[in-house]
């Protein structure tokens, strides 16, 4: 049986594109699932936001995204590409996540260059370590993994401070030190989205974040330009907040709530998508 590591090698050297949902718990990674997506991004924003209330600013540590990932790993079969933020410190701290994140079932992490605390790629107020200690960092997390199909996405926020061609060469430079994957963040012109592929040749992901600085660019013409990965990182949780908003925003007026299709899910199907049938199964087994 393939394994989800070589699954995800695989769908990123194809070049078409896969999308990829973010993650933010077990449930929503499940739904994911069932819809048929291919993998699975597990976000650190999201993680941060649903699970603290807090914005994307570097609260989330390492062991609150690996218990993370340890429970998503448990709900599905998808790969699962997570979100390491700045590796938690330096080179040697990032070899320490690499193997705690490996070990909670991660088949790909990623890691961006940003000083920390990090903020959320779409945030102003962004700044960037040096080239060569983000380079050492790549370094010690390729050094660092124990599977060599394991992944290592290398993550520029450098658009922001230093413009899209020092961009480039950082991404050039993290392909050097051996990152399989390359993430130029944040670009914010349709010809930059073009340029990327054509100038770096490792496979790289593009993230569409929904009313963030990147132009939002259909699936399939970032497939023909090349793509590995197109990124949707948190459109389960606004869909989820916004769903949220509306059905309690209702019972508030209404005082009442009956299974409306159009505001919840009904019951036998959120018991389907946790597997109450298969437990059921289990308890009679073992009764």
């Amino acid at each position: 049986m393939t394994s989800t590591r070589k699954t995800l090698r695989a769908l990123v050297n194809e070049r078409r594109g896969v999308l990829v949902p973010g993650a933010f718990n077990a449930l929503s990674a499940k739904v994911i699932e069932d819809l048929g997506f291919e993998a699975i991004y597990v976000t650190g924003a999201g993680v941060t936001n649903m699970w603290f209330g807090l914005p994307d600013q570097g609260f989330m540590g390492l062991h609150e995204i690996a218990d993370h990932t340890a429970r998503i790993r448990d709900a599905v079969n998808l790969p699962l590409i997570v979100d390491a933020d700045t590796g938690f410190g330096n080179a040697l701290n990032v070899r320490h996540t690499v193997k705690v994140l490996e070990r909670a079932g991660a088949d790909c992490i990623q890691l961006e260059d940003q000083v920390a605390p990090k903020r959320c790629g779409h945030f102003t107020g962004k700044e960037v370590i040096s080239t060569e200690e983000a380079v050492s960092k790549i370094k010690a997390a390729v050094d660092a993994r124990q599977d060599p199909d394991f992944l290592i996405m290398a993550r520029t926020d450098a658009c922001a401070t230093q413009g899209f061609e020092a961009a480039i060469e950082r991404a050039q430079r993290f392909a050097e030190a051996g990152a399989d994957i390359l993430f130029v963040e944040a670009v914010t012109k349709p010809e930059e989205i073009r340029s990327l592929p054509k100038r770096l040749s490792t496979p790289q992901l593009m993230n569409m974040v929904i009313g963030g600085k990147t132009p939002i660019t259909d699936a399939d013409e970032l497939q023909q330009l090349g793509y590995g990965v197109v990124l949707y990182a948190n459109a389960a949780l606004q869909s989820a907040v916004a769903g949220m908003q509306k059905a309690l925003g209702l019972l508030k007026t209404q005082r009442r709530m009956d299974e409306d299709p159009n505001l919840v899910i009904p019951f036998a199907e959120r018991q389907r998508l946790v597997g109450k049938p298969e437990w059921d199964a289990l308890e009679k087994k073992y009764t």
